[in-house]
């Protein structure tokens, strides 16, 4: 069983079907004791990233979202769920987010009309374990204001400020991302050990969509590799 954690943010009945539609069960819940008896977690959402964490919190449901990051179960973070896992937000004044990737969420630069919305191309090196299937230059939906701030290495990548965060550093999982351009280059995806996220809304992007969640789904019921 997977758990949507529902804390008032985005369609969240989307993400339960496509779910179901790659024969896995999901439940959309507030209960932090599902979060915690669950196989895997999702962390879908859309909207303000310190109203997000403010309902985390009023809903008692951060301490179990923390042990759901705890590389123990596979986890797959949404949009906004997927820049929740970084330390900081510059969105209305600088936030704290759950700080599970070190670094930082910005706005889109000037020049292109934001949000980012519709769909886009998403490459990726063949090492990722939700792109397996998947061509690189697929397209996926996209709504989007801001980004969290990855840069490109040669084998990994590392978020802004990280400590040890790529190059394998002892005890913690590379971070690999898949990238998109809208202006700017960004990590339209990351995998860091158990850890998944899409700034891209797979529900939403047909074909390739399901086939990332397929290839989540393989991860829970099998366990990542």
């Amino acid at each position: 069983m997977i758990a949507v954690v529902d804390y008032g943010r985005g369609n969240l009945g989307s993400v339960e079907k496509a779910f179901g539609r790659v024969g896995i069960p999901a439940v959309v819940t507030q209960q932090p004791r599902a979060v915690d008896e669950a196989d895997a977690v999702v962390l879908p959402g859309d909207g303000a990233f310190h109203d997000a964490m403010a309902n985390l919190e009023r809903l008692g449901l951060l301490p179990a979202l923390r042990r759901a990051l705890d590389g123990s179960r596979p986890f797959l973070g949404i949009c906004l769920g997927y820049q929740l896992l970084f330390s900081t937000s510059e969105e209305f004044g600088e936030g704290r987010g759950l700080d599970v990737i070190p670094g930082v969420v910005r706005r889109f630069p000037s020049g292109r009309k934001v949000p980012h919305m519709g769909w886009n191309r998403v490459r990726h090196d063949g090492d990722l374990r939700l792109f397996e299937g998947i061509p690189a230059g697929a397209y996926f939906y996209f709504v989007h204001s801001y980004y969290p701030v990855v840069t490109r290495a040669a084998s990994s990548v590392q978020a802004e400020g990280g400590q040890g965060q790529a190059h394998g550093a002892p005890g913690r999982p590379i971070l690999r991302a898949a990238w998109c351009e809208y202006g700017t280059e960004f990590a339209a995806a990351i995998e860091c050990g158990q850890i998944y996220a899409t700034q891209f809304h797979p529900e939403k992007s047909q074909r390739w969509g399901l086939r990332l969640l397929e290839n989540f789904a393989a991860v829970v019921k099998g366990g990542a590799r």
